[in-house]
């Protein structure tokens, strides 16, 4: 594989995630790091009110923490993410069962509604960095016959708004205003934007070769 990245040099990268999806993302761009994910972890619950943007960097902090203090490691990039779904400002959370998928289905169902994914940054130093970026989706007007086939996949059982766009749910939306990767769970651009500005991580070989 052609390596994108490098941490910049002794850097650790530590991701604190379960998702899949965001360690793909690392490992295609070549950067090696620590998974961890500590058993236990209860992410918070939103506050009455509380913005789906402020809830998401909330929520991604503190499991970037919790990572951080159970590994008890110094000098480590630690990196958290969450993903929340939000429809006329309502958060919807991962679903409790097939029937719980069902009814947020039928809600965005010929609708649009915003993924925020929010990013938490434990700087080598000790510092934060949290930042969220926002994509707007919008579904297809899907039978509900449709909806409960999808429910009963079991790919929503774990997906905040119950549906994951860079899977079997990748029908569902009939498009995307912003970014995919967004959608599909962490930031890419604003994210590396920040890594390089903070000197956390070199493109290979920069451009000496076409010099």
């Amino acid at each position: 594989m052609t390596r994108l990245f490098i941490p910049a040099p002794g850097l650790r990268l530590v991701l604190a995630s379960a998702s899949p999806r965001r360690r793909r993302f690392l490992e295609d761009w070549g950067l090696p790091f620590t998974l961890f994910w500590p058993e236990g972890v209860v992410e918070p619950s939103p506050v009455s009110g509380e913005p789906p943007e402020q809830y998401a960097c909330r929520a991604a902090e503190a499991k970037t923490l919790a990572a951080a203090e159970r590994m008890e490691v110094t000098g480590a990039l630690v990196l958290g993410a969450d993903t929340v779904v939000a429809l006329d400002g309502d958060i919807l959370g991962k679903p409790r069962d097939a029937n719980d998928a069902l009814n947020m289905l039928v809600r965005l169902s010929g609708r649009g509604h915003e993924v925020i994914s929010a990013v938490s940054l434990l700087l080598p130093e000790g510092g934060r960095k949290n930042f969220s970026d926002t994509s707007r989706v919008f579904f297809h007007p899907w039978p509900r016959a449709v909806l409960a086939a999808y429910a009963r996949s079991g790919e929503p059982d774990d997906k905040a708004g119950a549906y994951a766009i860079q899977g079997k749910g990748a029908f569902l939306a009939s498009r995307i205003e912003g970014a995919f990767s967004t959608v599909a769970g962490l930031p890419l651009t604003p994210l590396i934007n920040l890594l390089l500005a903070e000197n956390l991580i070199l493109p290979v070989g920069g451009d000496s070769e076409f010099l």
